[in-house]
C-alpha cells in the first residue's frame, strides 16, 4: 500500500490514498470542495521502493480534497496564583481543515 509522510502546517502526517486527516489551518481563502496540493513531501514509499527527502522529495506532490472546514473542542487556559485572589480563565478554540487524501505522485 503506497504511503507518504507530508509536513503542513509545522506537523507531519502519514497519509496514503482515500484517507481523511485532519490538518491545521492553510493560509488563503478555502471552502469546502476545494483541491489542496501538498508539495511538502518528506517520504514515499509504495511497498518496494522508499524514497526520502533531503528534506523533501523534488517533484512530489499529494493532491488532496477539502471535505470539511471547523473548529476543535474549547481548551480552557487557567492562570492562578495563590493567597492573591488572582484568577484568570480564557478559552481557544483551534481551527482545523479536514481532508481527503487523493492521489499520491
Amino acid at each position: 500500500m503506497k504511503f507518504a509522510v507530508i509536513q503542513t502546517g509545522g506537523k507531519q502526517y502519514k497519509v496514503s490514498k482515500d484517507d481523511v486527516v485532519s490538518i491545521e489551518k492553510i493560509k488563503g481563502e478555502y471552502k469546502v470542495g476545494d483541491k489542496v496540493v501538498f508539495d511538502k513531501v518528506l517520504l514515499v514509499d509504495d511497498g518496494k521502493n522508499t524514497t526520502i527527502g533531503t528534506p523533501y522529495i523534488v517533484g512530489a506532490d499529494v493532491d488532496a480534497l477539502i471535505v470539511g472546514i471547523g473548529r476543535a473542542r474549547k481548551v480552557l487556559v487557567l492562570k492562578y496564583k495563590q493567597k492573591s485572589r488572582y484568577l484568570k480563565r480564557n478559552g481557544h478554540r483551534q481551527p482545523f481543515f479536514k481532508v481527503k487524501i487523493l492521489d499520491i505522485k
